[in-house]
């Protein structure tokens, strides 16, 4: 049976390069416009010099000793999961960290994560690209573990299994979008009673540096180790890593069991760019769809969208293109307004890939909370590419309160694949509990 009970979103955790492991640790570097980036570590065993040296092969492009690593994604409490050590040396990486954030998620909502055995509790978390680790056909001291160890589908798997629960447990891959995919499979697997309630979340941990080499060879890199989205300078993406998770259930359920309520989801839409050009290659008319079918389905005026986290990944052709869609959309419903403020998490710690839209939504949570916009960087040099005077958006530069208005405040989130998959999330967030009280 169908619910019509909206959605909200009731606990969230995230881990992200520089060391943060917290939403509150987030929040403050994101507050204060800290860059998260940091040189290639040499504790995985990659071929750095080799990876740096790509630029002077011809018809390559230059790579930057730098990018948005997580440092804690070797420590790993086997015995705290019931995994032994020889088996969490074979797990891809991506699966420790997706059980961390999962469980941080599910206490920041108040929930006991040990008392969950049998309930119908979905896990849909998204993942992609994994190359970690000895082959597995071959016979090496690990194998055994290798086929659960690497196979995507036990990223959503394994926390299922850690917690206990057996509603349904997807891995979703749709490139750089499968994080909101995943929040739309969970939401609409919660409407359709599939399950109580779910973790949605999106992990992404480089088993090895192959998007370097990939891009390199395509010239999509940041030539100078900066994610400058959005801005003239920007010469490409710059690869990261990261880790979030949310905690969604309707709303009765939330307020049922006294749990908070960080957001509401009101919205949610998935689409795909279609032939017409390579499938590399992002789609304007595309994400204009996009965001035109989720703010119906969402109900709202898109003049009532103060803030857009956009998937910003700083190439020169796919910024562009994004920003004449919401231009199109957000942009040419702000006509005589303040225009609607927009960032992107990348410019502060790459490009998390299949965790990015869920690192942008956990972003705009934590702004929400704190009534609060934060400063994307490298916003003071905007790209030329598009009219900024005319089209109702403007680059966030700086902290800035964020007023609710009639005791919400309204964002959207976007994420795009490099496949050609499209996502798009419309979120309220409550006033805070001290314009509440000032009310």
């Amino acid at each position: 049976m169908s619910s019509p009970e909206p959605i909200v979103i009731a606990g969230m955790a995230v881990e992200a390069p520089g060391g943060i492991e917290t939403p509150a640790e987030f929040f403050t570097a994101l507050a204060d416009g800290v860059e998260l980036v940091e040189p290639f570590p040499r504790d995985r065993d990659w071929p750095v010099d080799q990876v740096l040296a790509l630029g002077s092969i011809d018809g390559w492009g230059d790579v930057a000793d730098a990018g948005g690593f997580l440092r804690g994604a070797a420590e790993f409490d086997p015995m705290f999961f019931g995994i032994s050590p020889r088996e969490a040396i074979a797990m891809d990486p991506q699966q420790r960290v997706a059980m961390r954030v999962a469980w941080r998620a599910v206490e920041n909502a108040g929930i006991n994560p040990t008392a969950l055995d049998d309930e119908e509790v979905g896990v849909y978390m998204g993942a992609s690209m994994a190359e970690y680790g000895p082959r597995a056909a071959a016979v090496n001291e690990f194998s055994g573990h290798r086929i659960a160890g690497t196979a995507l589908g036990a990223v959503a798997g394994r926390i299922s299994h850690a917690l206990g629960v057996v509603g349904p447990s997807m891995t979703v891959d749709t490139a750089c979008a499968s994080s909101l995919t995943a929040l739309h499979l969970a939401a609409n697997a919660i409407r359709s009673g599939e399950c109580a309630w779910a973790i949605a979340g999106g992990v992404c941990v480089m088993g090895s540096p192959a998007a370097f080499f990939e891009f390199a060879k395509n010239n999509g890199l940041a030539a100078d180790g900066h994610c400058r989205s959005y801005s003239a300078s920007a010469t490409g993406t710059l690869w990261g890593e990261g880790a979030g998770a949310v905690v969604v259930e309707t709303e009765g359920r939330a307020r049922r069991l006294g749990h908070r309520i960080l957001g509401t989801v009101l919205a949610t839409r998935v689409n795909h760019n279609g032939r017409g050009a390579p499938i590399v290659v992002p789609s304007a008319e595309a994400q204009q769809r996009l965001v035109e079918r989720t703010i119906a389905a969402a109900g709202v005026c898109p003049a009532d969208i103060d803030v857009v986290e956009g998937h910003g990944t700083g190439t020169p052709l796919g910024d562009p293109m994004e920003l004449r869609a919401l231009q199109n959309t957000y942009g040419a419903a702000r006509s005589g307004q303040e225009p609607v403020l927009l960032g992107s998490v990348k410019s502060n710690a790459g490009h998390a890939q299949a965790a990015a839209g869920m690192m942008g939504l956990i972003k705009v949570l934590l702004c929400g909370r704190h009534g609060m916009t934060v400063p994307s960087l490298f916003a003071d040099d905007p790209t030329d590419k598009v009219d900024w005077d005319g089209g109702g958006l403007r680059l966030s530069t700086q902290r800035a309160d964020w007023p609710a208005r009639a005791g919400r405040r309204l964002a959207a989130v976007s994420s795009f694949g490099v496949a050609g998959t499209n996502a798009h999330a419309i979120v309220s967030m409550p006033a805070t509990d001290r314009e509440i009280d000032h009310v």
